[in-house]
């Protein structure tokens, strides 16, 4: 019964040993109670989502910032919030139909907005033919659609400093008509609202632009723009 008792005693005495060590070795290093752990490394995005627009509440909702639109839009439905920020640009990591994706909005204005999509394009490793841009574009009608593997700038700073900043113009953009302004009031004409008879225009083609980027990620730019330019010409038939 001695014997029983005191290997019963010691079985006890090991068990609780073993409980106690770790709350004693972080009795021992307090701070080891602040420190957080190692973050598990981030899956890098395969392509990046790239909305074209000003920062700033007073630019929310004008003809420039459709870009923007369609990535709150896609962010939401995804259940991804942008809240990161690095290289002058927020950014959320999500996936769509199964590919990760980083959806990206610089925070440069719009003249500087290659600055933000060329660094973080370098941070992934994400080629060129990878990086979907979308943006205005007043040389559509209001609420039409185009998808383009590449091409100019076209007049757009936005693609001006894309393309200067990743030395090519072969990168797939989404554009969103906007319509064009009087002459001479050009800068004014894309940073104004839309009025109401368009809104609804214009809301709609932010939907299916969205719509448009799932069916890059999933069937490729060349059977997407077969899809996507070919109704938008029906529609401003």
């Amino acid at each position: 019964w001695v014997c029983s008792y005191w290997s019963s005693s010691a079985k006890e005495h090991s068990n609780h040993s073993t409980i106690l060590t770790p709350i004693l070795w972080r009795l021992n290093d307090p701070m080891s109670f602040f420190r957080r752990k190692p973050r598990t490394p981030e899956i890098p995005p395969e392509w990046m989502i790239v909305g074209l627009g000003n920062p700033g509440p007073e630019y929310r909702g004008t003809r420039h910032n459709v870009g923007f639109d369609v990535i709150d839009l896609l962010s939401q439905e995804e259940r991804v919030k942008l809240k990161e920020h690095k290289h002058r640009a927020n950014f959320g990591i999500g996936s769509i139909e199964g590919t990760t994706v980083a959806f990206v909005k610089p925070m440069t204005f719009m003249n500087l907005s290659g600055h933000a999509v060329a660094a973080l394009g370098k941070l992934w490793g994400i080629p060129h033919d990878r990086i979907l841009v979308i943006s205005d574009e007043v040389n559509l009608p209001v609420g039409s659609l185009r998808l383009r593997p590449q091409g100019s700038s076209g007049g757009h700073n936005g693609h001006k400093s894309i393309a200067s900043s990743l030395h090519t113009e072969e990168y797939p953009r989404i554009r969103i008509g906007v319509g064009r302004g009087r002459p001479g009031e050009q800068i004014d004409h894309v940073l104004s609202g839309f009025p109401p008879a368009d809104r609804e225009k214009v809301d709609d083609a932010i939907r299916k632009a969205a719509l448009a980027v799932r069916l890059v990620l999933t069937s490729g730019v060349q059977i997407a723009m077969n899809q996507v330019n070919s109704k938008a010409s029906e529609a401003e038939d």
